[in-house]
C-alpha cells in the first residue's frame, strides 16, 4: 500500500542518514582532538579511570622534581664532607711532619689551625636551599631532612599513602668542628694530634659514605618515579587516545555512506510522485 501521508522508505532513509551523520561527527571529533574519550559523556568509566591516572602522573612528575632537588641537597653535603676529609688528611700530614724534634712546631700548629678554620667554613657553606646536612640541625629544630618519595594509591579506592625518604644529619658541626685537637708543641704532642686527626678522618669518611648512600637512594627513586610517570602517560594514552589510522579510514567510509544516504533519502522522497501516474 502506498500512502501520501506516511513515507516509510523516507523515514528509514532519514534515520539511517542521522546515524551516519552522528558517527561522522564523532570521527571528526576524534581526528580534531586526537581522543576517542574526550569527556565523561563519551565513556564515563574510561574517562574516570584516565583522570585518576592523569592526576597520579602529574603528581609523580612533581615528586620527581622534588627528588632531584633533594639529591642536590645531599650531594652538596657529600661534596663538603669529601673536602673536609681532604683537609683532615692535610692536617695529618702536617702533624706527621712534626714527628721530629727538629721541626718548626709553631709553623705546623699555625697551618693546622688555619685548616681547622677552613673546615668550619666548609661546614657552614655546604648548604643547598637552606638545608645543611653537615650541621647538627639541617633545618631549624630538626636533625634530619625528608623528601616525599612516592604517593602510593590503594587499589580500588581513592586513598593514597605518602612514602618519604629521610636523611639524617652527619653532624660534622659537633663531631668534627667542635672536636679538640691537641696543639703541637713537640714531637710528643704531634703524635697525640695524629691520633685525634685520624679519628676525625674516620668520622668524615663514614659521614661521606652515609650521604653518598642517601644520594644514590634518592637518585634511584627519582629514576623510578620518572619511569612510573611515563608508564601512566602511556596507560592514559591507551585508554583515551584515538587510533588516527583507524579514525581516518572510518572517516572516509562514513563520508561515502553519507553520500549514499543522501541519495537514498532523495530517492525515497521522490516515491510519492509516482502516485500521480495513477490519476492520469
Amino acid at each position: 500500500m502506498s500512502s501520501i501521508l506516511t513515507n516509510s522508505s523516507a523515514l528509514v532513509a532519514l534515520q539511517t542518514l542521522k546515524g551516519i551523520n552522528s558517527n561522522l561527527a564523532k570521527a571528526q571529533d576524534e581526528i580534531s582532538t586526537g581522543k576517542k574519550v574526550a569527556n565523561s559523556q563519551d565513556n564515563a568509566a574510561v574517562w574516570s579511570i584516565s583522570k585518576v591516572m592523569e592526576t597520579d602522573q602529574n603528581s609523580f612528575k612533581t615528586i620527581q622534581s622534588n627528588l632531584n632537588l633533594a639529591e642536590a641537597v645531599v650531594s652538596t653535603a657529600r661534596n663538603g664532607a669529601d673536602q673536609i676529609y681532604e683537609l683532615l688528611d692535610e692536617m695529618k700530614q702536617l702533624a706527621l711532619g712534626a714527628g721530629s724534634d727538629a721541626n718548626d712546631f709553631s709553623t705546623v700548629q699555625a697551618d693546622i689551625v688555619a685548616k681547622k678554620a677552613q673546615i668550619t667554613s666548609v661546614i657552614n657553606a655546604s648548604q643547598m636551599n637552606g638545608v645543611n646536612l653537615l650541621k647538627t640541625n639541617p633545618l631549624p629544630g630538626a636533625t634530619q631532612f625528608s623528601v616525599l618519595g612516592s604517593l602510593d594509591r590503594t587499589s580500588g579506592t581513592v586513598a593514597t599513602a605518602a612514602t618519604s625518604i629521610t636523611v639524617a644529619s652527619v653532624d660534622f658541626e659537633a663531631d668534627i668542628d667542635a672536636a679538640t685537637i691537641t696543639p703541637i708543641t713537640n714531637s710528643t704532642t704531634a703524635a697525640t694530634a695524629i691520633g685525634q686527626i685520624e679519628a676525625l678522618m674516620n668520622l668524615a669518611k663514614e659521614g661521606s659514605a652515609k650521604l653518598g648512600t642517601a644520594a644514590k637512594r634518592i637518585n634511584d627513586q627519582s629514576t623510578f618515579v620518572g619511569k612510573l610517570a611515563d608508564s601512566l602517560k602511556l596507560g592514559v594514552s591507551a585508554l583515551v587516545d584515538a587510533d588516527m589510522e583507524e579514525a581516518s579510514a572510518r572517516l572516509q567510509a562514513l563520508q561515502t555512506q553519507q553520500q549514499l544516504g543522501v541519495q537514498a533519502l532523495s530517492i525515497a522522497n521522490q516515491a510519492p510522485q509516482t502516485i500521480l501516474s495513477l490519476f492520469r
